[in-house]
């Protein structure tokens, strides 16, 4: 212990270590040798650091596994035969059938597009759609097969002469109505939903996608048995100038057509082909 003029050396942390600027500071300690040659200060680079001890540059990499060199760049993916076989009906998925469409649309639907919308498809309505017409065609021939005989053998021309300018009456109706049949037509673009109709006096209605709010098509026993549908589209408004449409073929196919341009309007432009600048659907 020191006497009360001594200062007195704190015992705790730090209190046994020597000051930095001590060179004459060493350790007395047997178990402490650092060996000939050693001098205070001194140092190495690391314990037995080579450059080129046991380092290859290119070992366990490879430029071209699974890595793009530039991250903006984006390839698109192939796919072999066999896995798009999988997504079949034999793979377990449902096939689709896709019907080919033209692409560029007929000069009866050509002057109802404006330039910016995109064509998509027009479908005539189904053959079934004739059907009342052509019966009512063939059962007038029929009866005029018979009265034509039955009244040439009354000997009373005039009568025959009436039937047959009815019956002539009868299937220019029936060829009238084939004619409407052709010029009929449901058109769908990037836009909206079309039915053009008539021969003499035109009748356009037309439904924005943006605007239908519910879709359906209702097919009956014969109408899957010859592939064709009823569709109804509802809206927002109350006043619709198209909500249904008879006799469309190959509903089912029609109404993903309508889903999709609806919902993924950009995979049916990577499915056709096209590209999707300066649209603004």
């Amino acid at each position: 212990m020191g006497g009360p003029a001594e200062p007195h050396e704190p015992r705790g942390e730090g209190a046994g270590r020597p000051r930095d600027d001590d060179d004459s500071f060493g350790f007395d300690d047997p178990a402490y040798d650092p060996g000939p040659g050693y001098a205070r200060g001194a140092y190495s680079d690391g314990p037995g650091f080579s450059p080129d001890a046991g380092f290859n540059p290119d070992a366990g990499y490879s430029g071209d596994a699974g890595y793009a060199t530039d991250p903006g760049e984006y390839e698109r993916p192939d796919f072999t035969e066999e896995e798009l076989a999988g997504l079949g009906p034999e793979g377990g998925g449902s096939p689709r059938r896709v019907l080919p469409l033209e692409d560029e649309p007929t000069t009866l639907v050509a002057r109802y597009l404006f330039p910016t919308e995109r064509y998509r498809g027009e479908w005539k309505r189904h053959w079934i759609h004739l059907s009342v017409p052509l019966l009512i065609g063939a059962g007038a021939t029929l009866v005029l097969g018979y009265l034509a005989g039955f009244l040439t053998r009354q000997h009373v021309d005039g009568l025959v002469t009436v039937a047959v300018l009815v019956w002539l009456g009868v299937i220019g109706w029936v060829a009238w109505r084939v004619f409407d049949w052709y010029f009929d037509r449901f058109i769908l673009t990037n836009k909206r939903v079309m039915v053009v109709n008539g021969i003499i006096t035109r009748r356009v209605a037309m439904m924005p996608l943006l605007r239908v709010t519910d879709m359906k098509y209702e097919q009956s026993a014969l109408g899957r048995t010859l592939n064709y549908g009823t569709f109804v589209l509802e809206s927002a408004g109350q006043d619709q100038a198209l909500r249904e449409v008879k006799h469309l073929p190959n509903p089912n196919e029609l109404y993903l057509r309508v889903v999709e341009e609806m919902y993924e309007p950009q995979a049916v432009e990577a499915r056709l082909g096209k590209d999707g600048d300066g649209d603004d659907a």
